[in-house]
Formats: structure tokens, C-alpha cells, sequence
């Protein structure tokens, strides 16, 4: 059974699932609907993600889809590390701009909810890293947005310098939270 190992800003969830081990290796149900439910995740899925990470230091976000293709991700990493982060973008709430990170790697088999409503971002912290995610609602371009991962009103302490990340053309280029146009 699934067990909540940590509730971070409104829904925030840090997840792992049980992990059985032998001489052989590791086995660990990644996903299953009624355990997601016993601790409040009714979550409906309808595409899977898989990144590789080739440098450490590399940085993918802060990302997300506005309404009415917001996405809600379940991540985990399979490979490798990663630093993380999701951040509250939901005009209006009480902990807008305000970020959680967790270290999520295959040893821990931790996860990491992100809700609808939140940018998510990580960083790798090794290399050749693999992160699988889960995602609630088909990629929509047209609400697709990108939000510059190092905001100092965000004040993430990512676990790269600045001049030392690696990013893509988009990522770089993103404009702070406070130019991102959310839809609200």
C-alpha cells in the first residue's frame, strides 16, 4: 500500500509505493488506483512521459498547462537523481509563489504529486538520469507555459550555479512569474 510521506503547500505530495527486495533485485508497483485513492489521489491518467537527462546539472522548467488543459504529474525518477520542484501558480491562493522540493531517486522510490494548478521543474544531480511521469491531462500547446527556473521571487535553491545549468533554448529564455500571463 502506498504511504504519504510528505503534504507540502495545497497538495503537494511526496508518495512510495512498498519496495520488495531479494538477490535478484528490487520490485515496486509504481501505480495502482485503489492505493492512490485510500490516501485521497483519485487520479485519472491518460498519457506517460519519460525524459533522459544526460549531464548532471540539467535543469527541464518550471513548466505547466492552464485551464482547461491543466495537468497534474506524478513523477518519479528511474535512473539517476533529481532535485524536484513544484511551485503554486493558482492566482489567488494563499501560497502563490511559493515552492516544494523533495530529492526523488529509483533507491527511495519516492514520488512526487503535483497538482493541477502548479509549475513543475527538476534539476539532475547525476548523470544520465531517467524521470517517468504520469500526467492527468493531454499536452495542449496553446496553454502550454514556461517560467524562468532560477525567479529570484520564487527563490528556489536549486542545487546548480546559475552559469553552471544546463537548459534548453525555451527554459532559458522563460520570463519571470510575474510576466507569465495565467489565465486568471
Amino acid at each position: 500500500m502506498v504511504k504519504v510521506i510528505n503534504e507540502f503547500l495545497d497538495g503537494v505530495t511526496e508518495l512510495q509505493a512498498p519496495m520488495f527486495g531479494d538477490d535478484r533485485g528490487v520490485f515496486s508497483e509504481t501505480w495502482n488506483a485503489k492505493s492512490m485513492s485510500a490516501v485521497g489521489l483519485d487520479l485519472d491518467f491518460v498519457q506517460d512521459n519519460q525524459s533522459l537527462s544526460v549531464p548532471t546539472g540539467t535543469v527541464r522548467g518550471l513548466h505547466l498547462q492552464l485551464a482547461p488543459h491543466a495537468q497534474g504529474k506524478l513523477v518519479r525518477c528511474i535512473a539517476g537523481a533529481i532535485y524536484d520542484v513544484a511551485v503554486d501558480v493558482r492566482p489567488g491562493s494563499a501560497t502563490f509563489g511559493q515552492h516544494a522540493g523533495v530529492r526523488l531517486d529509483p533507491e527511495t522510490g519516492n514520488q512526487l504529486w503535483v497538482p493541477p494548478g502548479f509549475a513543475h521543474g527538476f534539476c539532475t544531480l547525476e548523470p544520465n538520469t531517467v524521470v517517468a511521469y504520469k500526467v492527468t491531462e493531454f499536452y495542449a500547446p496553446e496553454q502550454d507555459r514556461s517560467i524562468l527556473w532560477n525567479d529570484p521571487e520564487i527563490g528556489i535553491e536549486w542545487p546548480v550555479a546559475d552559469g553552471e545549468a544546463v537548459l534548453s533554448d525555451k527554459d532559458a529564455a522563460a520570463p519571470p512569474l510575474s510576466e507569465v500571463d495565467l489565465g486568471g
